[in-house]
């Protein structure tokens, strides 16, 4: 549909701008025919995403979506820098369009028929979250603002003889340079690796604390493998008085539940809890309140004793005024040492992944 729709439009405002000797005509035009060109890059990508996972790519090609989006937004760049360049060029060189009534009928039906197929290929794109797609959605959203802007200046020089071509010209490619850049920000990041959204983390970590046995959940961190495919972890507190098959079938569950629900491939570990009267239940007590008054700290939580190996651990999440992570770690050991003087502290830096 959008390949069709900007070919047709394409043709239609590159014959107009022509006749009627407009710049921003004949550059829209060139906009239409890289939309048509993104279609193509976004069906393309589509098709290749969706090939199997194999040995070399067991997670799939899902991410092929955000390449094509990338490219989608490199050509809408590009457009929009040559189109800066003749539009400056035609601010000092200019000449006077000759708009007729078929020129002005073009531009309405333009503008009408972006406007549906930006907000149908947007809408698409979202309910099947393809960057690629909502990328091509915006951009054709994008286009009949140009457009618009283009019977604007088509009025006002029917109207008052000012032609304002070049300097429409100008600030359209501006609107399509900024729309690029905005376009390539999404699946740039995704690439990188961008922190999953404040809600979607505190849904996954309520769902998860919802079963019984779960006494609080942490680390967790998600990686997008393509819309389709996230990969997971995260670790959860159970007593120390669960049984390896227990913690087994809980963990199981917590898995199937973030596949079936958010297709997510979740790996769960486990920090225990120790219960009793006894020196683990005391010192786990002791250190966790020390250091939950701690106020650069934002989360204690993994907490670990051995008195076989005579080593106890303990992971911190400090908030962001901490620059000097070493020094901070020699100031808790400081704290919690005389605590312990007869076995070896180990202060782990956890760092929160989400926003």
């Amino acid at each position: 549909m959008g390949i069709g729709a900007n070919v047709l439009l394409a043709g239609f405002k590159a014959a107009v701008g022509i006749l009627a000797s407009s710049m921003a005509i004949v550059l829209d035009a060139v906009n239409n025919l890289s939309d048509a060109l993104s279609s193509v890059i976004t069906i393309v990508g589509t098709k290749l995403s969706q090939r199997p996972a194999d040995r070399k790519h067991p997670f799939g090609f899902g991410r092929i979506e955000y390449f094509s989006a990338i490219i989608i937004a490199v050509i809408v760049l590009s457009a929009g820098i040559t189109s800066l360049i003749e539009s400056v060029k035609k601010i000092f060189d200019p000449t006077e369009p000759q708009y007729t009534t078929t020129t002005l009928v073009v531009i309405v039906v333009a503008i009408v028929v972006k406007l549906v197929l930006g907000r149908y290929v947007k809408k698409k794109g979202e309910q099947l979250k393809s960057d690629a797609l909502i990328a091509s959605g915006s951009d054709a959203l994008f286009d009949a603002i140009i457009t618009l802007a283009t019977l604007v200046s088509a009025g006002i020089m029917l109207l008052w003889g000012v032609s304002l071509d070049g300097i429409l010209g100008a600030l359209i490619s501006v609107v399509i340079i900024k729309a690029g850049v905005e376009m390539l920000a999404s699946p740039v990041n995704e690439l990188l690796g961008t922190s999953i959204s404040a809600d979607f983390a505190k849904q996954i970590q309520k769902e998860v604390s919802d079963f019984e046995g779960v006494h609080g959940v942490y680390d967790l961190i998600l990686h997008n493998y393509g819309p389709d495919v996230k990969i997971g972890s995260l670790h959860i507190n159970v007593l120390d008085s669960l049984s390896a098959y227990d913690i087994h079938g809980l963990t199981r569950r917590i898995s199937i539940q973030m596949y079936e629900r958010h297709g997510i491939i979740m790996t769960v570990g486990v920090y225990a809890i120790a219960t009793g009267e006894n020196r683990r239940a005391e010192l786990q007590a002791g250190v966790m309140q020390t250091l939950t008054a701690q106020k650069d700290i934002v989360q204690v939580h993994g907490f670990y004793y051995s008195e076989k190996e005579r080593f106890l651990s303990v992971d911190v999440v400090p908030n962001l005024s901490v620059r000097d992570e070493t020094a901070f770690v020699s100031q808790l050991t400081a704290e919690i040492q005389p605590m312990v003087p007869d076995l070896q502290v180990v202060i782990v830096v956890d760092h929160n992944y989400n926003e």
